[in-house]
């Protein structure tokens, strides 16, 4: 059994990033080891995510768009993000830098799943599904997929598919990205929207997605997509489909506890970093490696800071609620957002980036009456669960991300 500095637990998104922020940072003195049974390569989910240029990510971008559209029944928006820009990342240069980062690092390789992390407070035994002991660390990263530690009030999923399809001519703008279009039927309780990501005029995602309780059939996906497909106007007679995505991801107001013993910390959708509104994940997920590395490198414990400030995840389930219970139509609460906000603003919130003074706005761009209404429902559902807190909810598989969101 050997001992190391970190071990790694998790080879996809988070653990990918997290090797690469070592790398970046050149801590090569770590003993690292990675524990996974499975060895990520190749394109097997899509990320999207707005930043400015110029980050460690430039090399791998598969596009980006400096304007995107929202379009409602009620008209179609189109958004200028500079000096922001919206852009696409695909799974296969993540594993490739990653693997080349494990390379350089030196880190050790265990191809074995993970049961128990025993944590004694001063290390922690990493054990197999058998219970057989296969390392000692002095810290452990865990972007394994985990239910939160409570049942929230409020606990939806954002579940989609996506069809990546190619035209034998010009089809696409790839210009411009399609970042929500609910003139989607919407469903009885939740909303849907699709929307498009061309990387060229002949190659683009095009993808259906819902918030709402539970998922859909696979007839019911593809019916959903065709439907959208006929919207936008495409043949698909002419057009193939050449790969699918599929996945879904928890939008919970139930807190992830991000460490759950001294020297376990946990990262991607299970430390806390998926936004519980929207289900956005990858740029705080990119926070939370790059905060790793830079706290290893200066001699502090590997805890990166919150995903989010408290007054977003506040803000979120309240929005969760109202949306929920039908107070507000996802809709138009989505237009009013960008209608009435920059959507610099609308996006650096969305990353938990924005001032409280520009949440204030934010929150003013709201429908006041069923907002109200949420917020003290919201005061009521907390105060009851300090009360009676329930069991722990069971847990929620965390497939391929939305283009835009990842899981682990």
């Amino acid at each position: 059994m050997d001992n190391v500095d970190l071990a790694v637990v998790g080879g996809g998104g988070a653990g990918s990033l997290v090797l690469a922020a070592l790398d970046r940072h050149d801590l090569r003195e770590l003993r690292i080891a990675v524990v996974d049974p499975v060895r990520k390569r190749g394109q097997d989910r899509t990320w999207a995510f707005w930043g400015t240029p110029g980050t460690d990510l430039e090399p791998m971008l598969s596009a980006s768009w400096r304007q995107v559209e929202v379009t409602t029944p009620a008209g179609r928006r189109r958004l200028d993000l500079a000096p922001l820009r919206y852009a696409m990342l695909r799974s296969a240069p993540v594993y490739e830098r990653a693997a080349e980062a494990e390379r350089r690092l030196g880190a050790t390789r265990v191809d074995a799943a993970v049961g128990a992390l025993d944590d004694d407070g001063g290390s922690v035994t990493v054990r197999d599904t058998d219970g057989a002991a296969l390392l000692r660390a002095r810290w452990v990263l865990d972007s394994r997929p985990r239910p939160p530690g409570r049942a929230g009030r409020t606990s939806w999923l954002q579940h989609f598919r996506g069809w990546w399809l190619e035209a034998p001519g010009p089809v696409f703008d790839p210009d411009r990205a399609v970042l929500m279009d609910f003139r989607t039927p919407q469903p009885a309780r939740g909303v849907s929207f699709g929307y498009v990501l061309p990387v060229s005029d002949r190659y683009a995602l095009v993808e259906y997605t819902e918030f709402s309780p539970r998922r859909l059939t696979d007839a019911g996906y593809d019916t959903a997509l065709r439907g959208y497909a006929d919207l936008l106007g495409l043949d698909l007679t002419a057009l193939r489909v050449r790969e699918v995505e599929d996945g879904v991801i928890p939008m919970t107001d139930a807190p992830f506890e991000g460490r759950p013993s001294p020297r376990v910390v946990r990262l991607g959708t299970a430390g806390g970093a998926t936004r519980p509104s929207t289900g956005f994940t990858f740029s705080a997920m990119h926070r939370q490696a790059d905060d790793v590395a830079r706290a290893l490198a200066a001699g502090r414990a590997p805890v990166p800071r919150p995903a989010y400030p408290r007054r977003h995840l506040w803000m979120d389930a309240v929005a969760l609620r109202a949306l929920d219970r039908g107070a507000v139509g996802g809709p138009e609460f989505f237009d009013r957002l960008f209608d009435r906000n920059p959507a610099q603003r609308v996006l650096r919130f969305l990353d938990g980036a924005t001032t409280p003074v520009e949440d204030l706005a934010v929150m003013r761009s709201s429908p006041l009456l069923p907002m109200t209404s949420a917020v003290v429902g919201d005061a009521v559902g907390r105060l009851r669960a300090r009360l009676r807190p329930g069991p722990a909810p069971a847990p929620v598989g965390v497939a391929p991300d939305r283009a835009g969101q990842a899981g682990s």
